[in-house]
């Protein structure tokens, strides 16, 4: 058996049944998963580049009956460019120093999380959420050979942290948090910007930023990021999935 045909045979393929939707109000979602323990870097090209997502060992992508709103976007890096607010953005976080190492989990990553997701749901009106030692080890850091994490200091201070997945083919931004201290610095439009440019000093052709949402602020911020290309439908696994380049916007943000 060959080492594919291995990797395959370790998978489990499910689909959820029906659930309210995060992103949109009034609609159901569905997703469907795939769990595989020992995945290498070939099998997570293979997945991303048909619309699927990696948290720890679970792999998933939007399966919903009649709804087709959640898009999988990619940067291609040979043409990328950001805006000047985007340029903006990455200026003022120039003083942050930035290291890019494998995921660890530990009371200052666990400290930094806590504080972010409260202002999250002061502000947006998140569900009251957590996450304990053991499950952000099992979601964030779990191990890989594609796992890392983008870490942003202050001085000593952690500010900000990015979780990714990085391969010869491509760059995946995973989940990003940061301090609400920050949050004038505008670091999650500044952490795509210095992924495209890391990723596109090591080769890598394309950053995936995950799902675009056009009817949710928290998602379709993504569409920002110029040129994109957009999955054409959810390609099985046999099957050449179709990455159709974004149309110009109307009017481009400054």
């Amino acid at each position: 058996m060959t080492e594919g045909r291995a990797v395959r045979a370790a998978e489990v393929h499910v689909v959820a049944p029906p659930r309210p939707c995060s992103y949109l109000a009034g609609r159901d979602a569905r997703s469907e998963y795939r769990l595989a323990l020992d995945a290498d870097d070939a099998r997570l090209d293979a997945l991303l580049v048909r619309g699927w997502r990696r948290f720890g060992p679970v792999y998933f992508r939007p399966a919903c009956d009649g709804c087709g709103e959640c898009v999988p976007l990619r940067l291609p890096l040979a043409q990328f460019a950001p805006t000047r607010r985007q340029r903006r953005a990455r200026r003022k976080c120039a003083r942050l120093r930035v290291s890019l190492g494998a995921p660890r989990v530990d009371e200052e990553r666990l400290a930094l999380h806590r504080a972010w997701h409260a202002w999250r749901e002061r502000a947006r009106g998140w569900e009251p959420g957590d996450l304990d030692a053991e499950t952000y080890f099992s979601e964030l850091a779990f191990p890989h050979p594609a796992a890392r994490e983008l870490c942003f200091h202050d001085g000593d201070r952690l500010v900000a942290v990015g979780l990714c997945d990085v391969t010869a083919r491509a760059w995946s931004a995973v989940y990003f948090f940061y301090h609400p201290d920050v949050a004038r610095l505008s670091p999650g439009v500044a952490h795509v910007v210095i992924a495209a440019e890391m990723a596109r000093a090591r080769g890598i052709p394309h950053l995936y930023l995950g799902f675009r949402v056009a009817g949710c602020p928290s998602m379709a911020y993504k569409a920002d990021f110029r040129p994109h290309e957009l999955l054409v439908g959810r390609p099985a696994l046999d099957e050449e999935p179709t990455w159709a380049p974004s149309p110009p916007p109307l009017q481009g943000p400054v």
